[in-house]
């Protein structure tokens, strides 16, 4: 790599509850190195430490103690793009108030520094140079142990008055569902995120077991669970549909329902060019797509719901590095 291909890269740094990733990222959005260290969740001071170490890390494959010009980070929210505080994150009890983008430029004083959520950061790389490339609205959607979302007008995340817009996940389909951890009732993330199609295939097979049907003594999921309801997971879930499993089709049927519903609203109110769907869950939901999308006849506002484009995100497992870089892009 030449000196100058080198200075041209970011540094983007993906901060979560129980790892940091970061990874050199050039302007085409290819991740070129990465570096992998623990976080410490609940010590402001540690876990600074552990984001230093990253970054550190990748400076030292470098010959000459590479200087990044740009570093990215996303992190978990609330936090406040502008002022690079983060505010109240669950997973990250150590860093409430924490002014992360002062500390880092303490560090790294030459170099410009970028914070965001992590669904907005990835909805950002999307849009710039993954599956919405080319489009001019992209909404975006991670669906796994939880639902981020995150919204791009122009290659420019939509942030709403304090930083705080496009909590998705968090937006209610049921008055009466169950709560969430946010304190609502009813969020989509408690009924469609993995965790909660889980949550309903236990239920289901619980159900069927205490009823005495055959369902729950010839399931698939089951004999996956080895015979404990309590140990299906969304991934067997997956499984149990491509081996025609009964209960299994239950499931996934309601979950597309509700996530046609969930996407149904966000066509009416955002009316996106393309709806890109990634986080762990979407490789289960790859083949189901068409069908969610034709959920949308008739159960929106929009005549031309299926003039929108359902689409799975390029970027997987590296898309908060991909998208911290991308928030520090300006080509």
């Amino acid at each position: 790599m030449t000196s100058q291909a080198r200075n041209d890269l970011i540094v983007g740094v993906d901060i979560g509850g129980t790892k940091v990733a970061a990874g050199f990222v050039d302007h085409a959005g290819k991740i070129l190195a990465q570096s992998r260290m623990p976080m410490v969740a609940n010590d402001a001071a540690r876990g600074l430490a552990a984001v230093a170490a990253a970054i550190e890390d990748l400076r030292s494959r470098t010959a000459d103690g590479f200087q990044p010009h740009a570093i990215g980070i996303c992190a978990p929210g609330p936090l406040n793009p502008s002022t690079g505080v983060v505010i109240n994150p669950p997973n990250l009890p150590g860093w409430h108030n924490f002014p992360l983008a002062e500390e880092i430029r303490k560090l790294y004083p030459d170099a410009q520094v970028k914070i965001d959520n992590d669904a907005n950061a990835a909805a950002l790389a999307e849009a710039k140079w993954g599956a919405g490339r080319g489009y001019r609205n992209v909404f975006y959607a991670t669906i796994g142990t939880g639902i981020g979302t995150g919204f791009v007008i122009d290659d420019k995340v939509f942030h709403g008055r304090t930083g705080l817009a496009t909590e998705g996940g968090h937006v209610g389909v049921d008055l009466h569902g169950p709560l969430c951890a946010c304190g609502k009732r009813g969020c989509i993330e408690t009924l469609a995120a993995g965790p909660a199609i889980a949550r309903r295939a236990r239920g289901k097979l619980a159900e069927a077991q205490s009823g005495g049907h055959d369902a729950a003594k010839k399931s698939a999921l089951l004999e996956m669970a080895g015979g404990k309801p309590e140990a299906v997971t969304s991934e067997m879930v997956a499984k149990g549909y491509a081996a025609g499993d009964t209960l299994a089709k239950e499931v996934m049927q309601e979950t597309l329902d509700l996530l046609a519903y969930w996407l149904g609203n966000v066509i009416d109110l955002l009316e996106p060019d393309v709806i890109v769907i990634g986080g762990g869950v979407s490789s289960m939901l790859g083949p189901f797509l068409e069908e969610i999308r034709a959920r949308w006849v008739g159960a929106c506002l929009s005549p031309y719901p299926q003039e929108t484009p359902l689409v799975l995100a390029h970027y997987k497992e590296d898309a908060g590095i991909a998208g911290a870089a991308a928030l520090c892009d300006t080509n």
